[in-house]
């Protein structure tokens, strides 16, 4: 450990990496230094001047400890480590000076702000300002931006600390924003007063550390003192993104994201972010029975009875999983329809995934991994639109040196790629590419998509994935877009004839799959939260919870359990998805083995052992696949609207929006010129 440095910091010695900056010394050390500009997931700005520290034997004023590496330190005159303070006189008036300048122009909107109760500026102005101030000009006024329907602003409140401009040009890779002007006249503003594009804008609003960015839909709606907060895993992409969920009431208010490197770091897309007016719209909250072509509420007994009479009678009996249900429940319900002579399926997609072979369907790597790889392929997938948090960790690969190669439709992923072809055919010249193992020495990583593996194809085009991340010495991941889909894999919800199940079974269970049209015939009972496409096409209606309704564990698409907590309650007689189906097996005959969720998960972790290693990637074994026959054509697209992939997004009203602008935007008229 002889690279590690001695300093002295308040009196306390310390040994810390020379390559540090000092405030992230003093954060090793226990010291708080305040800051505004400083985020240790963007670059350095060193302009806001609030995490000055005195550097004892250096230039007589103080050191902005964000701008300065512990190398750069000279020692005493006899060898003596360097000395900082950060609670001397000399730092205590730099702050308040810094301080007393930040709100020379800051208006007093304290009590009309939304940032109230969680802005920096407040904080910062009560611990280390002044309590009085010796200006009494009149304050400066900016104009307002529009950004979209998700970012509120209130510009007059900025105090350029820049983050917002790094981190959309940085992290989202979208340069929509920047600085004009200089001294008073300067001002944050997006490129030719344009709304903002990104799938990852919602950050913006966590980053800003006074209330100059908040977020629209939530603003004005309740105060975070009111707020009951709940952990949990977002389920709009198979991501598995940790977030906090804040309820008033009954009522979800907003979606934050928590902090977790395995997974999201610390950002959340705009998608997950704001659903939360879906949660509240379109609601299926009582049991309905189709009777004269036309749905009747009736009682949950009414609707039991029918729903296991029809199961009893089934000659052909088939489970669907849907993309958003829980572990618990594709258990339970494979549990209930193998149990009654029937078969599940939770590749709605049609994707050929191989069951029971998890280094197959999950893949041999982490997302995690993506940050060291030095060479990255892309099949079959546009990862900004299937999941553009994980786009963004591909983004910081790219931005730190390495090579990223895509193999499908040509698409803008906010950073340079090599274009090796967009279909089948160049997949199988690449495996050939002699080529492929030079720099196996580096760390390699394949990322295959759904588009990739939901042709007839699929099963061969997986085989040539994992062949050509054999071949390269590179980990594998299967990019999922489906929340549910690899903790279904793992308790064997599947069966040998994949969709093909479908069509000529005479009773469906469908728990929430509403991507799929069921063609006339069966008999369907659904299961799900909202009234999509499913509830449309059912015979009898079960109201199940969403996710923040209920606990849940979703695997995500690195094979990582992760528990979801329950933040709020159904609405109306709406019940738990592993309830209604437990319910139901006693209806019908069949009561299966456990009454609390508890019993459920012991049960389930017999089955597959892995689920108990909550936040953990296990290492994924399977046999490599025979390479097979691949078709002709492109890959195609797995997701054609960002916005609208789920029933909950589609109750939305903000996605809608959403939705409607980015086509406007695609469908823009070009100038004549």
């Amino acid at each position: 450990m002889s690279d590690l440095r001695q300093i002295i910091i308040d009196g306390n010695e310390i040994e810390v990496d020379p390559a540090l900056t000092l405030i992230q010394a003093c954060e090793q050390a226990g010291i708080e230094i305040p800051r505004f500009c400083y985020h240790e997931r963007l670059s350095i700005a060193g302009n806001c001047r609030m995490c000055l520290v005195e550097v004892v034997g250096g230039p007589p004023k103080p050191a902005a400890s964000c701008a300065m590496q512990v190398k750069d330190l000279r020692p005493g005159p006899e060898g003596q480590p360097p000395v900082i303070k950060t609670n001397s006189p000399m730092v205590k008036k730099a702050r308040e000076g810094v301080m007393e300048f930040l709100l020379i122009n800051h208006p007093l909107d304290c009590p009309i702000c939304d940032q109230g109760g969680e802005c920096d500026l407040q904080d910062q102005a009560m611990a280390y300002g002044v309590d009085f101030s010796r200006y009494r000009e009149p304050k400066r006024a900016a104009t307002e931006l529009e950004l979209g329907p998700l970012v509120g602003t209130a510009m007059t409140r900025c105090i350029s600390c820049t983050r917002c401009v790094r981190f959309i040009t940085e992290v989202a890779g979208m340069p929509e924003m920047g600085q004009t002007g200089r001294g008073e006249d300067s001002e944050i503003t997006s490129y030719l007063g344009q709304t903002l594009e990104s799938e990852m804008q919602g950050n913006i609003v966590d980053l800003c550390p006074v209330g100059a960015l908040t977020s629209k839909p939530y603003s004005f709606t309740a105060r975070p003192w009111e707020l009951t907060k709940t952990e949990s895993i977002d389920v709009m992409d198979a991501l598995g993104s940790n977030i906090r969920v804040d309820t008033k009431g009954r009522e979800v208010m907003r979606i934050l994201p928590r902090n977790n490197d395995g997974v999201n770091e610390e950002w959340l897309s705009d998608k997950s972010r704001y659903v939360w007016d879906g949660l509240r719209r379109q609601r299926l909250d009582k049991p309905y029975i189709r009777e004269n072509g036309k749905l009747r509420p009736a009682s949950w007994g009414e609707a039991m009875g029918l729903a296991a009479e029809k199961i009893k009678g089934a000659s052909k009996l088939i489970g669907l999983v849907g993309d958003l249900a829980p572990t618990e429940a594709a258990y339970a319900l494979k549990s209930l329809i193998e149990g009654q002579g029937g078969v599940v399926e939770c590749r709605t997609d049609g994707a050929k995934l191989p069951s029971g072979n998890r280094a197959a369907y999950v893949g041999t790597g982490s997302v995690e991994e993506i940050d060291s790889a030095k060479r990255i392929l892309l099949i079959g997938t546009n990862p900004r639109s299937e999941a553009p948090v994980l786009n963004a960790r591909i983004r910081k690969a790219w931005s730190a040196g390495a090579d990223v190669a895509l193999l499908g439709d040509a698409v803008d992923l906010t950073y340079d790629y090599h274009h090796l072809g967009t279909g089948r055919d160049d997949l199988a010249k690449l495996v050939k590419d002699p080529g492929l193992s030079e720099g196996t020495d580096t760390p390699g990583m394949v990322i295959v998509g759904q588009a990739a593996l939901t042709g007839d194809d699929g099963a061969a085009a997986l085989a040539h994935a994992m062949k050509i991340a054999e071949l390269g010495n590179s980990r594998l991941l299967v990019l999922h877009t489906a929340a549910s889909r690899v903790g279904a894999m793992d308790v064997g919800a599947t069966n040998p004839d994949g969709m093909a199940a479908v069509q000529d079974a005479d009773v469906i269970y469908n728990l929430g799959a509403d991507e799929i049209e069921i063609a006339e015939g069966a008999f369907v009972i659904y299961q799900g939260s909202h009234g999509d496409r499913g509830a449309h096409r059912a015979d009898v209606i079960l109201p199940g919870a969403a996710y923040t309704e209920e606990q849940g564990l979703f695997v995500n698409t690195e094979g990582r359990p992760q528990l979801a907590l329950r933040s709020a309650f159904p609405p109306g007689d709406a019940r738990e998805n592993w309830a209604i189906l437990r319910a139901l097996s006693a209806e019908v005959g069949a009561t299966l083995p456990f009454d609390t969720i508890g019993a459920l998960r012991a049960e389930m972790v017999k089955a597959a052992p892995h689920l108990k290693l909550i936040d953990e990637v296990a290492e994924n074994e399977g046999e490599t696949l025979d390479l097979g026959k691949l078709g002709k054509g492109d890959f195609g697209q797995a997701v054609t609207d960002h916005y609208l992939t789920n029933p909950i997004l589609r109750a939305s009203a903000l996605m809608a929006e959403l939705s409607a602008n980015a086509k406007a935007r695609r469908e823009a008229p070009m100038a004549a010129e």
